[in-house]
C-alpha cells in the first residue's frame, strides 16, 4: 500500500476552544506573524483562559497554526474580533475565514448582530478576509476611521477603521457559514 504522501499544507487543521496551557504557544505564532501586533503573552494567557469560548485555535500535528481572538462587545449585541494569525505553515487554506465561520457558529456568540473589527488601511490581506467572510454570509460590510492616528494613536500608530459586518438574519447566515 503506497505510504500517503499529501503534503500537511492540505489537510485542514482541527479548530477547538484554545486553554491557558496554550498562551505560551499562541504568543509565539503571533511573533511569527508579522506584521500583526505583538500583545503580551500574559494578554494571551488571559484571553485563552477567560475568552476561550470566543477565541479559537486551529491545530496541525499538534502545532497551533492558527488564532483568533474576540469577545462579545458588553452592552451590544456584537461580536469583536482582535487578532487573526495565520502560520505561514497553514496559508492558502482559507483557515481565517473557516476560524470566523466556526467563531459565528458558536452558542456564545448567537446574540451577536453584528461582527465588528479594525484594519488599517494598507492590510490587504485582513480587508480580503472579511469582505470574502461577508460576501460568503451575505452581509453587509461597512467601515469607517475609528481609532485615529493622531487622536488616539500620538502619530504613533495609523488609524484603524472599524469593519462592521451584518449577522442579522443569523439562522441564514450560520446556515451559509
Amino acid at each position: 500500500m503506497p505510504k500517503d504522501t499529501t503534503p500537511t499544507r492540505t489537510r485542514m487543521p482541527r479548530l477547538r476552544k484554545p486553554t491557558a496551557e496554550d498562551g505560551a504557544e499562541i504568543w509565539e505564532l503571533i511573533r511569527s506573524c508579522d506584521p500583526l501586533d505583538e500583545n503580551s503573552m500574559y494578554a494571551n494567557l488571559i484571553q485563552a483562559d477567560h475568552f476561550r469560548d470566543t477565541c479559537v485555535v486551529a491545530e496541525l500535528s499538534d502545532e497551533i497554526v492558527g488564532w483568533i481572538s474576540g469577545h462579545m462587545i458588553p452592552s451590544e449585541d456584537a461580536f469583536f474580533v482582535w487578532q487573526v494569525a495565520v502560520s505561514p505553515k497553514a496559508r492558502g487554506l482559507g483557515l481565517g475565514k473557516t476560524m470566523l465561520k466556526e467563531l459565528i457558529n458558536r452558542d456564545e456568540v448567537a446574540d451577536a448582530a453584528t461582527m465588528k473589527t479594525t484594519i488599517t488601511k494598507d492590510n490587504d490581506a485582513s480587508w480580503g478576509l472579511f469582505r470574502s467572510l461577508a460576501r460568503d454570509i451575505g452581509g453587509d460590510l461597512t467601515d469607517a476611521p475609528y481609532f485615529k492616528e493622531n487622536t488616539h494613536f500620538d502619530g504613533a500608530h495609523d488609524t484603524e477603521h472599524l469593519v462592521t459586518i451584518t449577522l442579522t438574519g443569523s439562522d441564514e447566515i450560520k446556515r451559509a457559514a
